[in-house]
């Protein structure tokens, strides 16, 4: 059998294993999986800058904050707001949000603009953390999910934790499917060559400024989309949504998998969860076995879970 069609047939498999889960698996398995693909399009999102446009941000939390902000300020006290008016909205905030902070911070480059990233997010962790109009450091309660409802017809229902998972199935793969044709478009290549030598497309005629900034305003709202699907799955939202440690979380992510390739993201954000559950059961001091795991990949695996598996694809290849 050809590479092309084993492919295919474990992308099938795949497929049909993550569609039966929801009806095999136990109530905590499908929530536990709903919450992976969440951070897998949180991880995607951040891929997109660190792995392709060379981009290394620490406020990219606060673009998911602001998501999971969005979702809970629009819903009423005791009603679900409405999913097809606040999921973009949502998501417009979030683009809105990293459109002005890029024009700023992409005037600097390297170390400069990962402490501006920062900065950024905790100038917004603060805003919502020293203030009441969002509840302040409790944040806020949402206390029904969105309504999928449309002209008084409501095709499934996010009250319903399998029709919630197969949601946050689509809405992931979409966002993997999206990021795949952006990356192979004309625009995909430009960001990729911005990564590797600017000052040679600039050379070119390519204005890389703009490149670089709607390449961080869509990766701001991809990421304002996985805080809106997380507030709704968890029903609360805080300041902490917002904090550099879930930036530093992504990150890692994004290395355990492998950087520039769309799915080192999604197999860092499931190879990073398991470990979190799998460390918990083993001490309390989870912490230093995940960090030591880091590490570890990050010293002997620079290519991340994927080229490990690369690795081992070429030495089962046969010699010239």
């Amino acid at each position: 059998m050809t590479r092309g069609a084993l492919r295919l047939v474990a992308v099938l498999a795949l497929a049909a294993l993550l569609l039966a889960l929801p009806l095999l698996a136990e109530k905590y398995y499908v929530q536990f999986a709903t919450k992976i693909l969440i951070m897998a399009i949180f991880a995607m999102s951040l891929d997109l800058l660190v792995g392709y446009a060379g981009l290394v941000s620490l406020g990219h939390a606060a673009f998911y904050g602001l998501g999971a902000y969005a979702l809970a300020l629009l819903s009423p006290q005791y009603a679900g707001a409405n999913l097809w008016t606040s999921l973009p909205l949502a998501v417009g905030v979030a683009a809105a949000a990293a459109l002005a902070i890029g024009s700023l911070a992409l005037r600097t480059s390297g170390v400069y603009f990962i402490m501006v990233t920062l900065a950024f997010a905790q100038m917004l962790y603060f805003v919502f953390h020293d203030t009441k109009f969002a509840g302040g450091s409790d944040g806020m309660y949402i206390y029904v999910r969105p309504v999928a409802a449309i002209l008084g017809w409501q095709p499934f229902s996010l009250e319903d934790i399998r029709h919630f998972y197969y949601a946050t199935l689509a809405l992931a793969a979409g966002t993997f499917v999206a990021l795949a044709v952006l990356l192979r478009s004309p625009f995909g290549k430009v960001i990729s060559g911005i990564r590797v030598n600017e000052h040679r497309m600039r050379s070119l005629g390519y204005a890389t400024f703009r490149y670089k900034l709607v390449c961080f305003a869509i990766a701001g709202g991809l990421a304002g989309l996985a805080g809106y699907l997380a507030a709704a799955q968890h029903g609360n939202v805080n300041p902490d949504m917002m904090g550099w440690h879930l930036s530093g979380g992504g990150l890692m992510m994004v290395i355990l998998g492998g950087m520039g390739t769309l799915t080192g993201p999604v197999v860092g954000a499931v190879a990073m969860l398991a470990l979190e559950v799998a460390f918990q059961g083993v001490t309390k001091h989870w912490q230093l076995l995940m960090g030591g795991f880091i590490v570890l990949v990050a010293l002997f695996l620079p290519r991340g879970l994927i080229g490990l598996a690369a690795a081992a694809r070429r030495r089962r290849e046969p010699g010239p």
